[in-house]
């Protein structure tokens, strides 16, 4: 492992606090001691990413078993999680778009975030590389070659964590996409990657879908995010939201509040650390630091004082 990416798994790994942030009750089954929440169920708003990978087969089966509960997982994209739970729909977010995520917090609609894990994303594409960008350094760069040599890019175009990223990089880059070349699809990760394998296509990837597919399509990373010693402008860290009970009176707030304690505590985490596909780890934990981050809880750049202003 390099310096660089050392540097950038010690830096993310930084954002959390060494305790739980709801009431898990570790070890074995439903306990008598846990909220009055057995046989209930957990609403959950994700984004593609975290179902397509399995992860949250794996994460979610020891907290189902341990309350007595079931967890009703609902794949979206991040715009669309977010919006079921500003419908009063889902009970806690898993999410990895930090701006909406701001958002979401700032309309009173979330509460209690934690930080929850990360990876990054990649520009993946044939291995033929028409546009020739394997190599570059600057995922910007990379994206106006694509636009410049007018090959096909295959976009999410669902409002999702990875899109909002694919439109960060493009307004980086000073591109607006448009044309023939670029095909925006309002289908999830997984799909996405499909689509593109069979068009020949490039597109922005998180790391543990691709990884997840990689033995089933011909598409290589051909320019890497910051695990890898690429740019950090590609750097993808997911956090986890219960939905405010004062907003929508309907929600299982003890319900999410235990789940949001049970995956950011050492056991969840440990399932995230060594959860692999294909012989490769896909998400790496960030809930558990000795160096908390503070600002995890509240959105971005917001402080008491600027508050009374």
């Amino acid at each position: 492992m390099s310096i660089q990416r050392r540097q950038f798994l010690t830096a993310l790994g930084t954002g959390g606090v060494a305790g739980l942030a709801g009431c898990a009750q570790i070890g074995g089954g439903a306990s008598d001691d846990a909220p009055g929440v057995a046989g209930e169920t957990l609403t959950l708003t994700t984004t593609t990413s975290t179902d397509d990978t399995g992860l949250l087969d794996e994460l979610n089966a020891p907290f189902e078993e341990m309350y007595g509960v079931t967890v009703d997982t609902v794949a979206q994209g991040t715009g669309a999680a977010l919006q079921t739970a500003r419908d009063g729909d889902s009970d806690v977010v898993m999410v990895h778009a930090r701006s909406l995520e701001d958002e979401f917090m700032r309309d009173g609609i979330g509460v209690n975030r934690r930080d929850l894990m990360f990876n990054d994303f990649v520009i993946v594409g044939p291995g033929s590389d028409p546009a020739g960008i394997e190599g570059t350094s600057s995922a910007t760069e990379a994206f106006a070659t694509i636009a410049d040599s007018e090959a096909t890019f295959v976009s999410r175009g669902d409002n999702s964590g990875t899109h909002t990223k694919e439109r960060l990089v493009w307004e980086e880059a000073g591109v607006d996409p448009g044309g023939d070349w670029y095909r925006e699809t309002g289908q999830g990760m997984g799909q996405v990657l499909n689509i593109a394998n069979e068009q020949g296509g490039y597109t922005l990837s998180d790391r543990g879908t691709y990884l997840s597919q990689r033995s089933e399509i011909d598409l290589a990373i051909l320019v890497e995010g910051p695990i890898e010693d690429g740019p950090e402008i590609l750097a993808n860290p997911y956090g986890v939201i219960a939905v405010n009970p004062a907003v929508h009176d309907n929600v299982n707030y003890d319900l999410a509040m235990a789940y949001i304690g049970y995956i950011t505590s050492p056991e969840g985490q440990d399932i995230i650390d060594s959860y692999e596909a294909n012989g490769e780890q896909l998400f790496f934990p960030r809930a558990l630091s000795e160096d908390p981050d503070f600002e995890q809880y509240v959105p971005e750049g917001w402080s008491g004082d600027s508050a009374e202003d």
